[in-house]
């Protein structure tokens, strides 16, 4: 038997009888070895660490805050001082040359250059006139005479009379042969004679007919001497027809003046399109009638005629900031130099004194008027306030001699000093 020796025995188990156990045969024991999952990896049980765990995240987020607070205080404190300096609305007057001739500003010239379009507008126009439009029938008739051997003289202007009751005279004078006798028969003379209806009208274009003359009424020779048609009169008119008058061709030319002016104008303005500095002046622009003409003359029996314009337009085109930079120098020629003019509030009113684009000039009257201001060191401002609390800077500007107002707000609200950093105070001009 074999006895357990213990070199230190515990109590408990010191009073315990002697146990002889029976010595055993080690049976093998099977070992299987379980993966561990990836999540186990990477998440062990945090049992019995949650209150160390719970504590480390609140100590991280009072960290977090007061790295924030002190980023915000710090970073994004900024500070807008609204500044209302003296200001005063001036007017001045001025003149300026536009010169083709010139490559450069000078102090009494800005440069130009001279632009051209032309335009050929052809329009129908309808008459306005009306006359009365009237003919005389005419046709020919055969005279005869069956009165005698003898030829008989009729003079011009003879009236022969239709069987309609319709007038009409011979156009010529004529000899009606005498008549003749054949085999013992009389054969009547005869000759064919133009004759025009004594009025015009349509009513005068009869068909064939049978004539008397008038002139031989109450005599023998009336039944004798006749004439007869053998084709219809024609030709007679009176009606109210379309007339071209002298204002129709002088409205339609004013009509297509003023409609070549604007479309010349537009090609003007569409050559200078991609450039928005450049400056067109409409009532600098030169406008030359090339061409002028109607179909039809003032008389015309006609109820329509088309009338034909060529122009061509001229205008000396100029840049804006050239303009700009003669004003703001002219200007400042004229005030103090520690005055400035506020350029929003820029303003220029052009009158043309003389044209001359033939030399290629252009003189212009400027009416200017600005808001002349005292200029203020914005970098001086800047240091003199940086680190100052809000009571030191009001008053500070409240004492600053170029100012009538002046306000300043500091962000965020919880900081109480303007900046140390230039760059986070803003100053704004104030005059508008």
């Amino acid at each position: 038997m074999v006895k357990k020796i213990f070199d230190i025995l515990p109590p408990e188990e010191a009073e315990e009888p002697e146990i002889i156990k029976r010595k055993e045969v080690p049976v093998p024991v099977k070992i299987v070895q379980k993966e561990a999952s990836l999540t186990e990896i990477i998440s062990p049980s945090l049992k019995g660490l949650s209150f160390n765990f719970g504590s480390m995240l609140l100590v991280i987020g009072l960290l977090s805050l007061g790295i924030f607070c002190f980023y915000k205080y710090f970073n994004f404190a900024k500070a807008i001082i609204e500044i209302y300096p003296e200001a005063k609305l001036e007017s001045f007057q001025t003149e300026m040359i536009i010169d083709e001739g010139e490559s450069g500003r000078s102090s009494s010239s800005i440069p130009g250059k001279i632009y051209t379009a032309e335009k050929t507008i052809s329009k129908e126009f309808t008459a306005s006139g009306t006359t009365i439009k009237e003919s005389k029938a005419e046709g020919v008739i055969r005279v005869y005479n069956a009165y005698s051997t003898s030829p008989q003289t009729l003079v011009i202007n003879t009236r022969f009379i239709s069987t309609e009751g319709k007038l009409f005279r011979l156009k010529n004078r004529i000899i009606v042969p005498g008549g003749h006798y054949e085999g013992g028969e009389f054969v009547t003379g005869f000759i064919d004679a133009e004759v025009r209806a004594d009025q015009p009208g349509e009513e005068f274009n009869i068909k064939t007919s049978t004539f008397s003359i008038p002139g031989f009424a109450g005599t023998a020779q009336y039944t004798y001497f006749y004439g007869k048609s053998f084709q219809p009169m024609s030709g007679g008119l009176k009606r109210e027809i379309a007339q071209i008058t002298q204002k129709d061709l002088d409205a339609a030319k004013e009509t297509l003046e003023q409609q070549a002016m604007n479309e010349c104008l537009s090609g003007l303005k569409e050559q200078i399109a991609s450039q928005p500095d450049l400056v067109l002046l409409e009532k600098t622009a030169q406008f030359k009638i090339l061409e002028s003409f109607s179909s039809l003359d003032a008389g015309k029996e006609a109820e329509r005629f088309t009338f034909t314009i060529k122009a061509k337009s001229s205008v000396l085109i100029f840049k804006a900031e050239d303009e700009k930079n003669f004003i703001n120098d002219f200007i400042s020629s004229q005030i103090p130099l520690e005055k400035k003019i506020y350029q929003k509030s820029l303003s220029v009113e052009r009158s043309v004194n003389e044209i001359d684009l033939d030399s290629g000039k252009i003189i212009l009257s400027l009416a200017v008027r600005a808001k002349i201001y005292s200029g203020i060191d914005e970098i001086s401002l800047k240091k003199a306030l940086k680190g100052k609390s809000l009571s030191e800077s009001q008053f500070y500007l409240e004492n600053y001699p170029q100012l009538i107002k002046s306000s300043i707000t500091l962000w965020p609200f919880w900081v109480k000093k303007v900046p140390q950093n230039e760059a986070k105070i803003r100053v704004e001009l104030m005059l508008d």
